[in-house]
């Protein structure tokens, strides 16, 4: 019932059993009881501060390495970046390639004029044949752990771009129409030695 109430911030029933049983032995205030020892240090504004500014000079550093530019234990370091700071760790996005604004600037001029065609002849992308090629490289991209950062909710999902190529690339040709595949042609590029390449279809 507690849980339904106040969701999150009920408390554990093991928790609510122990206060209960507080409060019947004659307890009559919530606050915490008088104890020894000093408050926490470690996640003081200026703690979370620091943190923050390292994280963000390189979000692909580990905890380990916080720690040591910050001088904060592991577990300290990790309750800032989860629970002061709300971010988490997580692996880049894989695109093809990152474009630049003059590229992305064109791309949306390109598609504004197809737009303007299309309404001014309703036919026009069913005349409009379409070709497009690409290399596919055979190797992985870097692991999970290499590419993954740190981020808030707020900032965008890091994006990556595979970083080394292999031997053999085979390259893959198409052409299309509105309405049905023309031509498909895949064919391999295998590098002998430096400059030379054959090709295998």
């Amino acid at each position: 019932m507690l849980k339904e109430a106040f969701d999150k911030q009920a408390l554990s029933q093991a928790r609510t059993y122990e206060w209960f049983k507080r409060f019947k032995d004659g307890r009559e205030f919530v606050e915490d009881d008088k104890h020894s020892g000093r408050p926490s240090t470690c996640t003081t504004l200026e703690m979370i501060a620091k943190v923050c500014e390292v994280i963000l000079e390189d979000r692909r550093q580990t905890i380990h390495k916080v720690c040591s530019r910050v001088g904060l234990s592991y577990g300290s370091c990790q309750c800032i970046l989860a629970d002061e700071l709300n971010m988490r760790r997580i692996a880049a996005k894989f695109v093809p390639c990152l474009l630049n604004n003059d590229q992305r600037d064109h791309r949306v001029q390109v598609c504004t004029e197809l737009q303007e065609a299309v309404r001014h002849d309703p036919n026009f992308l069913s005349r409009v044949i379409t070709g497009d090629e690409t290399w596919l490289y055979d190797y992985d991209p870097e692991t999970k752990q290499q590419s993954s950062q740190w981020k808030m909710p707020s900032s965008p999902r890091p994006k990556k771009v595979r970083q080394v190529r292999s031997n053999i690339k085979p390259m893959l040709i198409i052409f299309w129409t509105f309405e049905e595949l023309c031509i498909r042609s895949l064919f391999h590029l295998v590098r002998l030695s430096m400059g030379s390449f054959t090709a295998r279809f």
